[in-house]
């Protein structure tokens, strides 16, 4: 039962049926966290947040469901405010308030009861590349506090930042970037 919901949430195509029902992001319970290597001395950290997104499950055939999710560039938190304002300066992002970083599924490879690889297009920095998520079903079934159907998964990938034209000072700083998500969605009323 778990693959089938991990499928139905997390699998994508290019047509979904009018049986697809409809599961919100929950931003306040969902987040991007990446770290990369500092000139070998240390890992940063930071984060995104600030979701918007959603993922069309069926039920009754799991390949007809997709998930596209979207956050605001600006949104990203290192904990150093002189860092942060370097990320979205000219020499990396030049982000503006209309920037989002968004991700569209593609496909999916189911590799055991609750994970799976999802592939999708990752689109940051005005370019546009394939990526694969290996991914985790957490838990679906109705939330305790809310009483809607939810469901939730983490996910993990690692990035080549000059992909995505966020180069500057490579290989120095590390241009692997690792990924690992957290997300939460309940059904749309």
């Amino acid at each position: 039962m778990k693959s089938l919901v991990l499928a139905a949430l997390l699998s994508a195509s290019a047509s979904m049926a009018l049986a697809a029902d409809k599961y919100i992001l929950d931003g306040s319970h969902s987040q991007v966290i990446f770290s990369y290597n500092h000139l070998g001395f240390s890992t940063t950290h930071g984060m995104f947040s600030g979701f918007e997104g959603e993922i069309m499950f069926d039920q009754e055939d799991p390949a007809k469901s997709s998930v596209t999710v979207s956050m605001p560039t600006l949104s990203m938190f290192t904990g150093w405010e002189q860092r942060d304002g370097h990320f979205m300066s000219d020499d990396f992002f030049g982000a503006s308030e209309t920037d989002v970083i968004s991700f569209t599924s593609t496909g999916i490879e189911l590799t055991g009861d609750d994970t799976a690889m999802i592939t999708g297009d990752l689109t940051m920095n005005d370019t546009t590349k394939s990526v694969v998520l290996d991914a985790k079903l957490n838990q679906a079934g109705v939330h305790p506090v809310t009483g809607k159907p939810s469901a939730g998964f983490n996910a993990t990938t690692t990035v080549l930042r000059s992909d995505f034209g966020v180069d500057k000072f490579a290989p120095h700083v590390g241009d692997e970037v690792e990924v690992v998500i957290s997300l939460e969605a309940v059904k749309a009323e």
